[in-house]
């Protein structure tokens, strides 16, 4: 049976940039691990029993953040599903969207964490090393480029 996480690809507007710019205002979060090879991902984790999937992405950010529920707009309309074997075995990971409602908002790391960067999306694809999250992190901006 597949391993199965759920986390949540945060973003925030940059107060300075002008509405013109929305390409050019947005900024990811991502949190290096402190273990392994210290990749870096949005905040996810897995599924604890008797959860369901968006309960354990809003639980992992908290943890792996210090974010809550209250400081995030849940962007509707957009959910994503990766697929990839880790250790030989195949995991889902489901993410959700969501906006930081106050962009000075502290980020508080676990011990799971060991650093954590707001990134403009070239940044964002050079830091996650996976093709899949690269991706993910593409799919992202180009939605929310094209809601306004």
């Amino acid at each position: 049976m597949a391993v199965r996480a759920c986390g949540l690809i945060i973003y925030r507007r940059l107060q300075s940039a002008p509405p013109s710019k929305v390409t050019d205002n947005i900024e990811y979060l991502l949190l290096q691990t402190s273990y392994g090879t210290h990749h870096w991902t949005p905040p996810k984790g897995h599924v604890d029993p008797g959860e369901d999937d968006l309960q354990t992405a809003l639980r992992e950010t908290r943890e792996e953040a210090g974010l809550q529920a209250s400081q995030l707009a849940l962007i509707e309309g957009y959910k994503r599903e990766l697929h990839y074997p880790v250790n030989g075995k195949p995991k889902t990971v489901i993410y959700w969207l969501a906006e930081m409602k106050d962009y000075n908002t502290e980020i508080k790391l676990s011990e799971e964490h060991q650093a954590f960067r707001w990134l403009k999306l070239e940044d964002a694809c050079k830091f996650a090393e996976f093709e899949d999250m690269q991706a993910t992190l593409k799919d992202v901006h180009q939605f929310l480029c094209s809601r306004k």
